[in-house]
């Protein structure tokens, strides 16, 4: 028997002992797996990125004119500084076949939104937001829409209306002159607006209208101006980009009214006021709709008074204070959402009543305006 057993007694030692490792060996691979699992359970889930949002913007004209672009390059910076958001623009691009090749460069390079801030880039925003459907457009002062374009203005009207009154209260001649760009409803509006103001503190008022046909043009506004001048206006007003105009009003004697921004200083001695963009409310707003999904096309936002993105800039000392105090009355008006600047009876330039007495054009109308009010002396072409 202990014979038997010595034989055999290796191999049940080594299958024991095979036996008990194997038994020992299953608690250790439970007990390594569990802090494993437990780790996982607690791990945080990661975070998710904040969305960054890249916005263009194309300009019809330098953005150091100190006029339109600059005031739109001053709200770019304003989206340039927001912790989310890179910016990129173009300037002095022309209207037509350059914008659209423009437009598409960007849109190819990835910008969630672009937007093109010149009237006539308005067809070709059409034409290649269809081309890049995953990118936003946002076209400025237009009226075409689709699902990815939107337009949006100001309603600057207001402030021209105010500046008409300042003007209105100043001219000795009775002679207000105008120099204007291109014959569209937007500047036409300006117009209209500015002689309504000036005719109602002066109802012997007339506005005198050149037109340039071009956004920018130094030499040529310049020239303009001193044709008014020369037919006797003793304030100079503007829808151009540079402050040409105001230069020329100072050179001869007389008094002027800059647009877009604060132009005093290029003519210190003359500048009453300005009519002024403060576009950096409107597009920080935007590309925070876009950054939060809620930007949506097919849309027209018109900002106002309230809104502040529209407004004067400070009157010169040469306004007599109660001029002052008659401007800032309806400016508070205005800030207070009574815009009553063209409510009716209005009457066109051949004497006949446009705007019923009673009645205020909708924004359609207002937007489409293609006619003269009674006291401008001009025409729409």
């Amino acid at each position: 028997m202990k014979k038997l057993l010595k034989l055999i007694g290796l191999p049940a030692a080594l299958l024991l002992s095979l036996s008990l490792f194997a038994c020992g060996e299953a608690p250790q691979e439970k007990k390594a797996e569990e802090p494993a699992k437990t780790e996982e359970a607690q791990a945080p889930a990661p975070k998710e990125e904040p969305k960054m949002v890249k916005a263009g913007f194309i300009y019809v004209s330098p953005v150091g004119d100190a006029g339109y672009s600059y005031a739109h390059d001053l709200g770019r910076q304003a989206v340039d500084a927001l912790p989310w958001a890179t910016t990129k623009f173009a300037e002095s691009v022309p209207e037509g076949a350059d914008s659209e090749r423009v437009l598409r460069n960007m849109a190819r390079e990835g910008m969630d939104i672009i937007f093109a801030t010149s009237f006539g880039y308005m067809d070709p925003v059409m034409k290649v937001a269809k081309e890049f459907p995953d990118t936003k457009f946002m076209h400025c002062s237009g009226f075409k829409k689709g699902a990815n374009v939107s337009n949006y203005f100001g309603r600057i009207y207001q402030a021209r209306y105010l500046t008409g009154l300042i003007a209105g209260s100043m001219t000795k001649s009775n002679k207000l002159g105008y120099v204007a760009a291109f014959p569209i409803p937007e500047v036409i509006r300006g117009i209209n607006a500015f002689t309504i103001g000036a005719r109602q503190v002066n109802p012997d008022v007339k506005v005198h209208v050149v037109w340039t046909k071009t956004w920018y043009d130094p030499a040529l506004e310049k020239d303009a101006a001193k044709s008014l001048l020369d037919a006797g206006c003793d304030v100079i007003t503007q829808h151009q980009d540079s402050p040409a105009a105001q230069e020329a009003a100072q050179e001869a004697g007389a008094y002027c009214i800059g647009y877009n921004s604060d132009m005093s200083s290029f003519a210190p001695k003359a500048n009453l006021t300005s009519a002024i963009w403060n576009w950096g409310p409107m597009y920080v707003k935007t590309v925070e709709a876009v950054r939060d999904g809620s930007w949506q096309g097919d849309q027209s936002t018109w900002w106002s008074m309230q809104d502040g993105v529209v407004d004067i800039a400070p009157m010169g000392a040469m306004v007599p204070d109660d001029v002052k105090s008659l401007v800032n009355a309806k400016k508070a008006e205005l800030m207070a959402g009574k815009d009553t600047v063209f409510a009716g009876p209005i009457k066109n330039q051949a004497g006949e009543v446009a705007i019923a007495e009673g009645s205020t054009p909708d924004d359609g109308a207002l937007l489409g305006m293609d006619w003269f009010v009674e006291g401008v002396v001009g025409t729409t072409n």
